[in-house]
């Protein structure tokens, strides 16, 4: 049989540790907190738009750039919520979801050898989808307890070659909002070295006790280096719709648009014009999606104070970060998460996923973006666990039936 060639980033990514144990949890019948999509949040107007565009919409290729009234509705929104002023003509483009978005923006930015930094913990996508694009993926490390930006990490990470810098604000897994100063320096380094902020803000409208929102986009210094992209899924709770969107400067937009047509080329004309009347709906519904998810959010971690474990503090983002309990030994968070899954039923995520060398082995992540009843299930039995195991439960060993590593999850 004749040789075959296959994409060497590609080819050398074995099975996420996202699949592998949401795969697990199905196997062990477990309650699924690690895969981060929400559960019973989708407005009904929305869904009720969507369906009677398709009974009485267009079914061919809308726009490329996206149909004029979802354009417009991101502008409009922007300007209601990040108080950026967007012109939906030359400024604003219409993706097949947000992971599209990044992909087009980083084909379109990117040359091969080009250095671009990203922050870790980082979405698992960043990596190689820039370093298909043909970058050399700089990490720059954001550690607890505090998560900060460091201005001295920053600016050694920069070389000659670096073209981007990725940010995701506020940021899964830990739900960090990037602060004014953060900002202020991104927008320095940015000036200093000539260099554009690709700012992930898919979970805007998810932000909690009042805090205010800070579009990247919205720095003065920033508005012609930046690109902004949001994310209709996260914030109607529609997250198989992939409709996403880019905002940026002119010349931005128009690079990043001309790879967007020969990737996906256009997005489903009835879910754009769903997601359109969805961005104009009033204050009240993006109020209330944030009160909804506060209050899962307080049960949630209340809960698990009160089972004994060390949440850390979520100012944003539907996902919670739990530390491992402080026991004897190298802490692991992948066979803690393991342990979790097949003794307690509940399935998280090891934050060392985020983590290109996947080093950073002291959190979990759960997803808390579900129906009240089904979060309470998961704290008793997190409860009944902590309780059966004690204050060393993550370094007892047991029997494991399925192996994850043999499954293919990256080490």
């Amino acid at each position: 049989m004749q040789n075959l060639t296959t994409n060497s980033v590609f080819a050398g990514l074995g099975t996420s540790v996202f699949e592998s144990m949401s795969r697990l949890a199905w196997q062990l019948g477990a309650i699924n907190l690690g895969q981060g999509f929400p559960e019973g949040f989708e407005p009904p107007e929305l869904i009720e738009v969507a369906a009677q565009a398709l009974r009485s919409g267009s079914h061919q290729y809308p726009p490329s750039q996206g149909l004029p009234v979802l354009r417009q509705a991101v502008a409009d929104n922007a300007l209601r919520f990040a108080g950026l002023t967007l012109d939906p003509d030359r400024e604003v483009l219409v993706t097949s979801g947000a992971t599209e978005a990044l992909l087009s923006t980083f084909l379109a930015l990117i040359n091969p050898g080009d250095e671009a930094i990203i922050l870790e913990p980082a979405y698992d996508s960043y990596r190689p989808v820039l370093a298909r694009a043909g970058a050399v993926v700089v990490p720059v490390r954001l550690t607890p307890p505090d998560w900060a930006l460091d201005e001295e990490a920053l600016r050694a990470a920069i070389t000659p070659r670096t073209r981007l810098i990725v940010v995701n604000t506020p940021m899964n897994p830990i739900g960090k909002l990037f602060s004014l100063a953060e900002i202020d320096l991104l927008a320095r380094l940015a000036g200093e070295f000539g260099l554009t902020v690709v700012s992930d803000e898919v979970y805007e409208h998810i932000v909690f006790d009042g805090r205010p929102f800070r579009s990247v986009l919205g720095h003065p210094s920033l508005r012609d280096r930046a690109v902004r992209i949001g994310s209709a899924g996260k914030s109607f709770s529609v997250t198989g719709w992939k409709v996403g969107y880019v905002s940026a400067a002119p010349p931005l937009l128009s690079a990043i648009q001309r790879a967007h047509q020969y990737v996906t080329f256009t997005t489903s004309p009835a879910l754009q014009t769903a997601v359109a009347a969805g961005l104009n709906l009033p204050n009240s519904y993006f109020a209330g999606l944030k009160a909804r998810l506060q209050v899962r959010r307080d049960l949630f971690l209340n809960a698990l104070r009160t089972a004994g474990f060390q949440p850390d503090p979520v100012p944003a983002t539907y996902f919670a970060t739990l530390r491992l309990p402080e026991t004897g030994g190298a802490p692991d968070d992948l066979a803690f998460a393991e342990r979790l899954v097949r003794e307690a039923g509940v399935a998280a995520i090891p934050v060392s996923g985020f983590y290109g060398n996947r080093d950073v082995k002291t959190h979990i992540r759960f997803c808390f973006a579900k129906p009240e009843p089904v979060l309470l299930e998961a704290a008793r039995r997190l409860s009944d666990w902590r309780k059966a195991n004690g204050p060393d439960a993550r370094t007892r060993t047991q029997d494991r039936p399925v192996d994850l590593a043999a499954e293919g999850v990256s080490p």
